[in-house]
């Protein structure tokens, strides 16, 4: 290459390294991140073939951890963080002390000074942040009591190795060290400021300060700058521009709390995550640091190997067994008996211990401080690399053997306590014991035993999020019996909250579809988003039962092929199945339009008619009135018997003269003629109440003579009424 890139090299390296190496430790069913740290050791400086840059691989397995705190303070929150105060601080710390007595011991035994034994002990002590929280996100206890008692416990951790780094530059320079320039900037200003030299406890006075001023910024001005700003962002509709702004939050609040307040990055980008956390955005923002959050915790595990060197396991075995002794023993027995002694349940002490069984990148930064200052040996340094890469290792293996011993310590330590109700949590990895006696006062983590559910016929749901809550209260309204697979204990508490019964733990374990009883199951629905484990979840539910209806959901084509190989019977395509919804709200649409439509022309049409018949005055309710109305109106409209009808006057035939005997019709008054139509009309509009009683007939007008003539005589006009002729001879 015409010049060096060795960033680009050791990236590269180190990412297609770790790649192949984490596929074939997974191949073996061996954590993926025993390959990164094997992928460390090989590019690293005490391996043959290439070197890759091992300060620039540190620096960045920094962003990998920086981004990781930053995640796990977005599902965080305060609240959750002071709701184990009673446990992780007083933990944290009689841990760390216990720790730190057995590295001295080592220490001393190795011919080493109270310095070094000390520095040794606090790199012993304290577990790495990247390895317990992969640890916790494996097996989905980040969200449960238990995950929270672990983080705050690593966040006390933190905390104290703070105070440790500020502390022994001081110490070392009291006695004798050259370490000024090791001092902190902070301290070193209110020195200058004030002219005076602090001795310990003013040096541990001024940290205090700095790391109380550090949480309340951040509580009062964090608060309200760093959900405004993201919030600004997302309202630009700009996806890169928001990506942008949660790793410049990430990393800009993780630096500037290293540079401004002297605290860890990792604490800083914690911090900044929790704050963030309270926002609705929180979770987008967890989506979009997600890739740059793994890759780079990759690179973490791969500087790590980098600093071991293979040759201390042939030349100091002893030691190397002793130091991982107190690293996986000497921890996890003590932070076991802690939290018994805290009245917490079992289940929850072995999973802290195994959670703290191992050092980490806080080790490493003791170590090279100890080493800088000449109080530490290389010896010592090299020690911690090997504890921390082979506790690394060894992690897996020692959850494992935890579970296996968990009902021999239950027996000795205590039962957890039995769960009856068919809705009460049901944890996938306890087993079946007496409840014990727990005082009323003390606070208990319940942990109910191992009971498979009740159910037969019934629907399984994997998963109670956006798509399983939608699913479980369509089956609440039909009746139909269904439990749920939840492993987020908030998820699992708001299934809980609807009466439904919950089994606690991961789809993808064999153990857990058995605890729901996939075996009598008639459909099992995954509604997990992640594909990976979803295709989990239908292989093991498939082996149980070759027969059970399995319903999953896909967001490509290749998703939806790779659950139907695995055994899925249904495959729903998110993104189809909304443009489905579109098109059939488009349609719907248009066909409402027309049918208004329609019927606003219809109505238009009977609105008068409607308004007529409201006019129309209504028949008596009364039978009598109305029997009474009827032959009133019948009588008015009899017409009197006055003869035969007289047809208008006719104008004479041409030819023909008029009669003289036929009188001429008097003309029509037109006065009369005018009222008697009003009189009609208005009896008409009389309504039928106020028809007027019957009034007699009147005597008819006297009879018109006939005429005896024919009515085809000249000049009279044509009356059919009257009788033909009579002829003489009938006369006589």
């Amino acid at each position: 290459m015409p010049h060096s890139t060795p960033l680009i090299s050791t990236i590269v390296a180190g990412l297609v390294l770790a790649f192949i190496l984490g596929a074939i430790a997974n191949r073996f069913r061996m954590p993926p991140l025993v390959g990164y740290l094997v992928a460390g050791v090989l590019v690293g400086p005490f391996t043959p073939g290439f070197v890759a840059d091992a300060e620039l691989a540190n620096e960045l397995s920094e962003i990998g951890v920086i981004l990781l705190m930053f995640g796990v303070g977005l599902h965080f929150s305060l609240k959750d963080l002071l709701s184990v105060r009673a446990v992780a601080i007083p933990g944290a710390i009689v841990q760390i002390g216990g720790a730190t007595i057995m590295g001295l011991g080592l220490a001393t035994l190795l011919g080493w000074g109270l310095g070094a034994g000390l520095i040794f002990g606090l790199a012993l002590s304290v577990a790495s942040t990247v390895v317990l929280l992969k640890a916790l996100q494996d097996r989905h206890m980040v969200d449960s009591e238990r995950g929270r008692i672990a983080v705050g416990w690593l966040i006390v951790e933190d905390l104290a190795m703070v105070l440790a780094l500020v502390l022994i530059p001081a110490i070392a320079s009291i006695n004798g060290v050259e370490g000024a320039a090791l001092h902190d900037p902070f301290v070193d200003f209110v020195e200058n400021i004030f002219g005076i030299q602090l001795d310990i406890f003013g040096i541990l006075a001024v940290t205090v300060v700095k790391l109380a001023a550090f949480v309340g910024f951040m509580l009062v001005v964090g608060r309200r700058v760093i959900p405004f700003i993201l919030h600004y962002t997302a309202h630009t509709g700009s996806r890169e521009l928001f990506r942008l702004a949660v790793l410049a939050i990430a990393l800009g609040v993780a630096a500037g709390a290293a540079y401004l307040f002297g605290v860890s990055l990792a604490l800083g980008a914690f911090f900044a995550g929790m704050i963030l956390s309270e926002s609705e955005l929180s979770h987008r923002a967890a989506q979009e640091s997600l890739p740059l959050r793994d890759a780079f915790a990759v690179l973490f595990f791969v500087a790590v190997g980098m600093l071991f060197d293979p040759m201390i396991l042939v030349t100091d075995p002893l030691p190397v067994l002793g130091t991982v002794f107190i690293i996986i023993f000497g921890k996890s027995v003590l932070a076991f008996l802690i939290v018994v002694a805290f009245k917490r349940p079992v289940g929850t002490a072995l999973t802290i211990s195994a959670s703290l069984a191992q050092i980490g990148e806080f080790s490493f930064i003791l170590a090279a401080l100890g080493v800088g200052l000449g109080i530490l040996p290389v010896e010592g340094r090299d020690l911690i690399l090997a504890g921390s890469i082979i506790s690394i290792i060894l992690n897996p293996v020692i959850f494992f053997v935890l579970d296996m011993l968990r009902p021999a310590l239950e027996s000795r330590f205590g039962r957890p306590e039995v769960v009856a109700a068919a809705a009460e949590r049901t944890e996938p990895d306890l087993v079946a014991s007496a409840p014990r006696a727990v005082a009323p006062e003390v606070p208990q983590e319940t942990e109910p035993t191992q009971v498979p559910t009740g159910q037969s016929d019934h629907v399984i749901i994997v998963g109670f999020g956006r798509v399983g809550s939608v699913v479980g209260e369509a089956l609440l309204e039909a009746k139909t019996p269904f439990l749920v697979v939840e492993d987020a204990e908030g998820r699992a508490n708001a299934a809980r909250a609807l009466g439904i019964e919950v089994v606690v733990g991961n789809a993808a374990a064999s153990k857990v579809l058995t605890l729901a009883n996939v075996a009598e199951a008639t459909t099992v629905v995954i509604a997990i988003p992640n594909a990976f484990e979803a295709g989990q979840a239908v292989e093991q539910a498939r082996k149980q039962n070759a027969k059970v209806l399995i319903v999953a959901r896909a967001h490509s084509d290749e998703e939806e092929t790779h659950l139907k190989t695995l055994g899925a019977d249904v495959v729903i395509l998110g993104e189809r199945e909304i443009g489905l919804g579109m098109v059939d709200v488009i349609s719907r649409d248009s066909k409402a339009v027309a049918e208004i439509t329609a019927s606003d022309a219809v109505e238009a049409v009977l609105a008068p008619l409607a308004a007529a018949v409201a006019a129309t005055p209504r028949l008596p309710s009364d039978p009598n009135l109305l029997a009474e109305a009827i032959e009133a109106a019948q009588a008015e409209a009899q017409h009197a018997d006055s003869g035969p009808a007289e047809p208008p006057a006719l104008v004479s035939a041409y030819g023909e003269e008029p009669d003289e005997l036929a009188e001429a019709p008097a003309e029509p008054d037109p006065e009369a003629v005018e009222a008697e139509e009003i009189a009609e009309l208005e009896a008409l509009d009389a309504p039928v109440e106020d028809v007027p009683p019957p009034v007699a007939p009147t005597a008819p007008d006297p009879a018109v003579p006939r005429p005896d003539r024919p009515a085809t005589t000249p000049g009279i006009p044509f009356n059919p009424e009257v009788p033909p002729p009579v002829p003489e001879a009938e006369k006589a």
